[in-house]
C-alpha cells in the first residue's frame, strides 16, 4: 500500500468521498466514538455513506451527564448501530479501591488499561475490522501530527481519518450545515490534559510514509 500516494490523492477530497474510497474494498468496516467534541461529524460522514456501519463505543463509565445525554440524542438522530463496550469492573467498584489516579501515579497505567485499553481490545477482537474510521485530527497531539488521513496499523487495520486536516472552525460549519449538535462537557479520566495521547492509537500504528 503506497500511503504517500493515497494520502496525496485524498487530501483534497471531501470526508464523504474519503469514506466512499475506504469502503470500496472494506469487508468489515467500523467507526469508533466516545461522543467527545466534534464526534458527530465522523458519525454523520460515515453513516450517510453506510447507514448500518457498526459504531463501537468504549464507554469508560466516567462520562459527564451532558455527554451521555448528547450520545443518546445523536444515536437516535443518526440511527446509529451502537456496539457498547464497558470495563469489566464498575466505576463505583473502582472508585472504592483505586479512585482515579493522578497521571504521575503508578496506578494510572492500570487504570487506563481497565477503563480504556482492555475494552477497546475486546471490541477490536470481536469485530475484527479491516477498516477503522476515526476522528483523529492534525494538531491534537504531537503523535497525531505524524499521521495522515490514511495510516496502516501493525495489525493490518487501515485507519481512516476523513477530517484529519480540518480545523475546529471548519467542523463548526459542517455541524451547522448538517444540523448536528456538539458537546463540550466531556471528560476523559485517562488523559486529564487535552493534548495528551489517549493510548488507543499509538501501539498498533505505523507512521504514514
Amino acid at each position: 500500500m503506497d500511503l504517500k500516494k493515497i494520502n496525496g490523492y485524498l487530501k483534497d477530497k471531501s470526508p464523504e468521498e474519503i469514506v466512499e474510497w475506504a469502503l470500496e474494498t472494506a469487508n468489515r468496516p467500523v467507526v469508533t466514538t466516545n461522543f467527545r467534541p466534534y464526534e458527530a461529524a465522523i458519525l454523520h460522514a460515515t453513516t450517510i455513506v453506510k447507514n448500518d456501519i457498526p459504531v463501537i463505543w468504549c464507554d469508560t463509565g466516567y462520562n459527564t451527564p451532558q455527554t451521555y445525554k448528547h450520545a443518546e440524542r445523536l444515536i437516535e438522530k443518526l440511527d446509529l448501530r451502537i456496539h457498547l463496550f464497558v470495563p469489566k469492573q464498575t466505576a463505583a467498584h473502582r472508585d472504592a479501591v483505586m479512585g482515579i489516579p493522578d497521571i504521575d501515579s503508578p496506578l494510572h497505567k492500570e487504570f487506563t488499561e481497565q477503563v480504556k485499553l482492555e475494552p477497546f481490545r475486546r471490541a477490536m477482537e470481536e469485530h475484527q475490522p479491516d477498516v477503522w474510521f476515526t476522528n483523529l485530527r492534525k494538531g491534537q497531539t504531537a503523535f497525531r501530527d505524524s499521521l495522515d488521513i490514511v495510516t496502516l496499523g501493525n495489525d493490518g487495520v487501515i485507519k481512516v481519518s476523513p477530517f484529519f486536516y480540518w480545523s475546529d472552525e471548519q467542523l463548526d460549519e459542517y455541524l451547522e450545515e448538517n444540523n448536528l449538535e456538539n458537546e463540550f462537557k466531556y471528560y476523559d479520566p485517562t488523559k486529564v490534559l487535552e493534548n495528551r495521547e489517549c493510548g488507543l492509537h499509538i501501539p498498533a500504528q505505523k507512521q504514514a510514509v
